[in-house]
């Protein structure tokens, strides 16, 4: 989508850090900016910012892990300008600090509730009346750098969601019409109150938050897929591939026919020997 002038944009989390950045580069290019978060006070402090910078803006109280929640700020999206362009998953919670072996479901589960449980509630409930809708439209969801690479031990909860996401959004992309764009926003390491007081030290250290949003920004207007930013992480990249590549290499080389056990090979057989008939 490469022209947001007079479009609708909703963000969830978009009160603070990286949401509110985004609802400020898509209000400067002429969106009607709707955002959702879980405490009210800051919720009205960013619409006054945002107003206040000529935006217009909405805003509501959202937690993304309740369906019935997200389902009511659909309803409010809707109802506030008739209609909603696109839509960005970016509420997200971090914790950091318990080993694998030492974590328990429920510490997975505070973090996927929010992080994937609340993404998949998001594009699940918008994406239905986006189809319904049946103009051009975009669903957005703000992954991680680890959404591709793990970038810290100690931290598995966090880093399995990003992982998560990047497979749910992925999969999105094919599934959705052709009307509808999909992007996976994937910030490195970006200022925000994600980890809360404890890590306001460490977050002094990261990239500036509208620095990050301005990089993406470019490349969703160019219908991205990947939207990425800090440079190193190609390098981390990298590593990972060329060893799971060696492992191929080494233990399962290329044949002539290696496809046929290719599940997308196979499932397109399928389908075609089923169209034949």
């Amino acid at each position: 989508m490469k022209d947001f002038k007079g479009k609708v944009v909703v963000i969830t989390g978009g009160s603070t850090g990286i949401g509110f950045s985004f609802a400020k580069q898509f209000g400067h290019e002429g969106a009607k900016i709707i955002i959702c978060g879980l405490r009210e006070n800051r919720i009205d402090e960013a619409l006054s910012a945002l107003k206040a910078s000529g935006i217009e803006a909405r805003g509501a109280v959202c937690d993304v892990s309740k369906r019935e929640d997200v389902e009511t700020f659909a309803d409010f999206a809707w109802d506030a300008f008739g209609s909603v362009d696109a839509v960005m998953s970016n509420a997200g919670v971090m914790a950091v600090g318990r080993t694998v072996i030492g974590s328990t479901k429920e510490d997975f589960m505070k973090i996927f509730d929010v992080n994937v449980f609340g993404v998949l509630n998001v594009v699940s409930v918008f994406g239905k009346r986006l189809i319904e809708q049946g103009t051009p439209a975009a669903l957005y969801n703000v992954g991680s750098e680890n959404s591709l690479f793990n970038g810290v031990p100690f931290a598995a909860p966090y880093v399995a969601s990003k992982h998560a996401v990047l497979a749910l959004t992925e999969s999105l992309k094919e599934e959705v019409p052709d009307y509808i764009e999909v992007g996976l926003i994937c910030p490195g390491f970006v200022q925000s109150e994600l980890g809360g007081d404890e890590a306001r030290e460490t977050m002094s250290q990261a990239m500036d938050t509208d620095r990050f949003t301005s990089v993406a920004m470019k490349q969703i207007k160019q219908g991205e897929f990947y939207i990425v930013s800090h440079a190193y992480n190609v390098v981390r990249i990298d590593e990972r591939y060329k060893k799971v590549k060696k492992a191929y290499e080494h233990y399962a080389p290329r044949y002539d026919g290696d496809d046929e056990f290719d599940v997308r090979t196979l499932f397109n057989r399928m389908a075609e020997g089923g169209n034949s008939k």
